[in-house]
Formats: C-alpha cells, sequence, structure tokens
C-alpha cells in the first residue's frame, strides 16, 4: 500500500490532518493506494515556501528557467515506463495510451515551454519625436494550478510548465482521483534541481484544498481545469479578489459529418472523438450530426466499428477501452444511459457494463454506446455525461446543423468533415465554440491559442497565451 504525501517546499511531508484517501484501481476496484486528506492548513504551509522561493526564482534568467524545465522534461522521458503504469494503475485507461500519448506530452508540455520562455518578447510602441513606450512582463507571485482525473499529468504539467517558466512559483492539486503521477512529479522536480518552494504539490478533496487555494490572498492566479459548477464558485470567489483566472470547462461537443466527406477517414475520425480514453476527454465529440444522405450507412458502419471496440484490462496490449475512472463516475454515466432510454433514444450498441474475465472481473467497465433518436434538446445531448457515449442525428442542411450544434451552453470544440473547404470556413465562423477542427480531431499545435466560449470557460490556454496569462505587464513610457 502506497502512501502519498505532499510536496511542500521540496519534501514530502504528511498532511496536518494525518488523515488519508483510500485510492482505488478503476481497474479492479481494489485499493492500492492512501492520499493524504489535507486541508487549508496544509495550503498555507505551500503558500509560505512558495512566497519564500519567489524572490529568488523569479530573478534568475529565463534561459536559467528553462534549463531546468527542460531537465524535467528529460527525466520524465527517463521513467516513461514508471509514469506510465502509474497513470494506467490510477486513471484506469490503457498502459498503451498513457505511454505513447500522455507521459510524453506531458514531457512535451516542459520542453515547449522551455523554448518559448526563451523566445518570449515584450513590445515597443514608438511615438515619433516625442516618446517611446515599452511594456514589462514580470512574473505575478505564487500561481494556483487545478487539474482534473482525465488526463492527470497532461493537464497538470500544461498548467505547471508555463507558471514556472514565466518565473512564478506554484501550489498545485492534482485530482484526489488520481494523484500517482503528480506525486512522481515531486520527486523529478527534485532530482532536476528545482529549488525548495518553487513547486509545491497539495492532495486532497476540492472543497478542502482547491477552496483554500482559490481563496488564499497570496494566490492572485489561479488556473482551473474542470467541471462547470466548480468553474462558476471559482470565479464567483475570486473575482472580489481581482484574481487573474483562467477556467476549461465542461464540453458537450459536435461531430459535424457532411455526405461530400472522404468517408473512411470521417469513420475513424468520429470514432476516435467518440471513445478515445472511454470518452472522458473535454474535447471528445459526443453528439454526431450526420447529413441525411449519408446517415444509414454512417450509422452502420459507425455502429459496428463502436460494438467492436475491446473492452477489458487496460494492460493488456490489444485493449482499446480500459475502466471508467472511478465508481462515483461510472454510476454516474450508467445513469445517463438510462436516462437516454427514458427520453425515447434507442440504443444501438452497447449500454451495458462489461466484467472482464480475471484480474478486473471487480472494475469499472462500460461498452461503447450509440444512441439515436433523440430531439437535439433533450437532456442527454444538452448535459455532460463524459463517458464512453454519444448520439446520432441527422440533419437536413447547413443552417440546421447550425442550429443543433449552438443549442448547448458549451462551447469548447467542433469538428466539421467536408471536402467543401468553402463551407467548412462558413460553419468554422458561425460556430459557438473555442477550437475548431476541420477533417481531423485533436490534432494540436501547442503554440495555438486552447479554451472555449460560454459556460466552457473563460480565457485561453497554451504558446504565448499561457506565458502572458502568468504574467504581469507594465508599459513604460519615455519623453524624448
Amino acid at each position: 500500500m502506497r502512501r502519498i504525501e505532499n510536496y511542500i517546499n521540496g519534501q514530502y511531508v504528511p498532511p496536518l490532518s494525518n488523515e488519508y484517501i483510500p485510492s482505488r484501481n478503476p481497474a479492479t476496484g481494489e485499493t492500492y493506494a492512501e492520499v493524504a486528506d489535507s486541508d487549508r492548513r496544509d495550503v498555507v504551509l505551500a503558500v509560505k515556501a512558495a512566497k519564500r522561493a519567489f524572490p529568488e526564482w523569479s530573478a534568475t534568467s529565463p534561459a536559467e528557467r528553462a534549463d531546468y524545465l527542460q531537465k524535467i522534461a528529460e527525466i520524465i522521458r527517463a521513467r516513461l515506463d514508471d509514469f506510465a503504469m502509474a497513470e494506467s494503475i490510477d486513471n484506469g485507461k490503457t498502459l498503451k495510451r498513457a505511454r505513447q500519448i500522455e507521459i510524453p506530452r506531458a514531457a512535451m508540455n516542459f520542453e515547449f515551454f522551455a523554448s518559448g520562455i526563451r523566445h518570449f518578447a515584450s513590445e515597443m510602441h514608438d511615438m515619433p519625436g516625442s516618446a517611446i513606450n515599452y511594456t514589462l512582463r514580470r512574473p505575478i507571485g505564487v500561481a494556483g494550478c487545478i487539474s482534473p482525473w482525465n488526463l492527470p499529468l497532461y493537464l497538470f504539467t500544461w498548467k505547471i510548465a508555463p507558471a514556472l517558466a514565466a518565473g512564478n512559483c506554484v501550489v498545485a492539486k492534482p485530482s484526489e482521483v488520481t494523484p500517482m503521477t503528480a506525486s512522481l512529479l515531486g520527486e523529478v522536480s527534485r532530482e532536476a534541481g528545482i529549488p525548495s518552494g518553487v513547486l509545491n504539490i497539495v492532495h486532497g478533496y476540492g472543497n478542502k484544498v482547491g477552496a483554500a487555494i482559490t481563496g488564499h490572498r497570496d494566490i492572485p492566479v489561479i488556473s482551473f481545469t474542470g467541471g462547470t459548477q466548480t468553474g462558476k464558485e471559482i470565479a464567483a470567489k475570486a473575482a472580489p479578489e481581482f484574481k487573474k483566472v483562467s477556467l476549461e470547462l465542461g464540453g458537450k461537443n459536435p461531430t459535424i459529418i457532411f455526405a461530400d466527406c472522404d468517408y473512411e477517414k470521417t469513420l475513424e475520425g468520429a470514432l476516435q472523438a467518440a471513445f478515445n480514453n472511454q470518452g472522458q476527454i473535454c474535447l471528445c465529440g459526443s453528439r454526431i450530426f450526420i447529413e441525411v444522405p449519408l446517415y444509414e450507412r454512417f450509422k452502420k458502419d459507425f455502429v459496428e466499428r463502436a460494438a467492436a471496440l475491446r473492452v477489458g484490462d487496460p494492460l493488456e496490449e490489444d485493449t482499446e477501452q480500459g475502466a471508467i475512472v472511478s465508481e462515483a463516475h461510472f454510476n454516474k454515466v450508467m445513469s445517463h444511459i438510462q436516462l437516454s432510454r427514458e427520453e425515447g433514444g434507442t440504443i444501438l450498441c452497447g449500454g451495458k457494463t462489461v466484467q472482464p474475465e480475471g484480474r478486473c472481473s471487480k472494475g469499472w467497465f462500460i461498452e461503447p454506446t450509440v444512441v439515436e433518436g433523440l430531439s437535439y434538446d433533450c437532456r442527454t445531448n444538452q448535459e455532460e455525461i463524459f463517458g464512453p457515449v454519444v448520439t446520432l442525428t441527422p440533419f437536413e442542411n447547413d443552417e440546421e446543423a447550425l442550429k443543433y450544434v449552438n443549442s448547448t451552453q458549451y462551447g469548447l470544440c467542433a469538428s466539421i468533415w467536408t471536402e467543401n473547404i468553402r463551407r467548412a470556413h462558413h460553419l468554422a465562423e458561425r460556430i459557438d465554440a473555442g477550437i475548431i477542427w476541420v477533417n481531423c480531431w485533436l490534432l494540436r499545435d501547442l503554440r495555438t491559442p486552447f479554451g472555449g466560449m460560454k459556460s466552457s470557460g473563460v480565457g485561453r490556454e497554451g504558446g504565448w497565451e499561457a506565458l502572458r496569462f502568468y504574467t504581469e505587464q507594465k508599459n513604460v513610457c519615455i519623453k524624448l
């Protein structure tokens, strides 16, 4: 039984409560670790450590900070197998996905911002014959970084790397559901020589640790990825203190398929968008809209491929769908499947639990589920399910598709599949979403702004947007 403790001021320390949360392996249902059940007092200690470290860390050159981040990336890559196994056990995702995608991407996050901070530049504005203005960008102080359970290390580092690169110190909270790789990151940070107090990791529940981070007066900048309701609470608490806030929240993303699409590429893309990581990615396309002439053909082929996806032990090489992250989330997804029935939907495949033989017989597995026959504005098509559940809906023309697509409170991403580039441009302009993919899904350039509209969030992450977010700008005007 592993005990996961807080990483504060360069040391692993127990929570002041001396209480721990059981952490269960989603694939087996067994408790494999105990996670620090921290509270406000632990956050206070972490903030004190970060404040002490800030003057020296913020005074280091961008090149020095870049070297530290590059070293972290190298160690993560060297320990790829350790991190991938921890991620799979912690989250239920396939070991193959963790090894090939998520852990390498976490290392890439540090590499990317190590490079970015070396090239980060401020602006100069010339007033000919009168004055010159130049803009300084300085680190803000202590950054609070709160990340979710679906892509544990990937999204944790997506916040931490730019915050450190910009010269801030960090108090970070990973999800209490998936704490393992965040804990390993503390080891890596220490091995890389990051000074004590620069990176602090506090484990525990959101209503204790997350709330304490958000409410602490000495944390002036908050980056959060998670549920929309929690995002609203963070925004309400941060506003009176005039904190900088970045919120990446929920999504109910559409996949829009036209009859003139490249059919095989579209079929595979829609399948990946629907069920990648058991549908537990904020960018997953859970509402699939198909132009009427293609509907029956697409439905037949999509259902066949979805039903053929192998659900089972995440550690086996040929497994395509792993476990749902927790028992509570498993129950939530199953309740939404039942809701789809009550709303008049027809389940074309899936809809049931899976009990693999062997060590995973007591894990939390759900068949890839495809539903049709629902109205575009029913709860199943409006609420974020965040699991392996998608709906199929036919549409007659562009305007009807646009009506369906923009009907939800969310606006994170959308994917459009068509060979008509004029149509793609026209729809991309009118869809209420922060990210639009055309003839692809989850094709990411880390330089581009990432974030959503409406209830999908506030602000943007990635590239220069992230480094700007973690810095405060000051204009200097010099009269000639």
